[in-house]
């Protein structure tokens, strides 16, 4: 669902995109395979609507933080060896007063996690590959996975940028 000014609003259901249409709140401007039926007619749904005013977004979207965002931010490789992430990681551990943010956690694999344990980088021969931040922008339609083609023109095509 986008704004009045194209900007992406969030991911609606087909049924909440059709009913905006119907309402006439939003208009269509781009239509997937699926099919709504009435006893009378037929609609298709709509995969990419606009809304006809303009909503003011009172803050940015912030990502939510769990183990399938920090995957995704960290391209499902673990930050310390490069593997396949298994795990997450609190780079300064929980039990040494690290937070549990954007900014402390990673992804990791087992192995490295396992070594790691409760230390801090500085007590272990562990380097980063890049500093932990949290997602900007539009990084969180990314996070529903493979970003629907007709969602591309106003959310990118690029993974999330961290």
């Amino acid at each position: 669902m986008l704004n009045v000014s194209y900007e992406a609003l969030g991911v609606v259901s087909s049924r909440r995109a059709l009913g905006l249409v119907l309402s006439g709140k939003a208009l269509p401007l781009h239509e997937s395979r699926e099919v709504f039926h009435s006893e009378h007619v037929r609609f298709s749904a709509p995969s990419v609507v606009r809304l006809n005013y303009f909503v003011r977004v009172p803050y940015p979207t912030r990502v939510a933080l769990n183990k399938r965002s920090v995957f995704a931010r960290d391209n499902y490789m673990c930050q310390y060896c490069g593997a396949p992430a298994e795990n997450i990681d609190h780079v300064i551990p929980r039990s040494r007063g690290g937070e549990h943010c954007w900014e402390n956690v990673v992804a990791s694999c087992k192995t490295c996690n396992s070594k790691k344990e409760d230390r801090l980088l500085s007590e272990t021969h562990f380097v980063l590959r890049k500093l932990p931040m949290a997602p900007r922008g539009k990084a969180w339609i990314h996070l529903l996975g493979a970003v629907n083609e007709d969602w591309v023109p106003y959310v990118g095509s690029s993974p999330m940028s961290a």
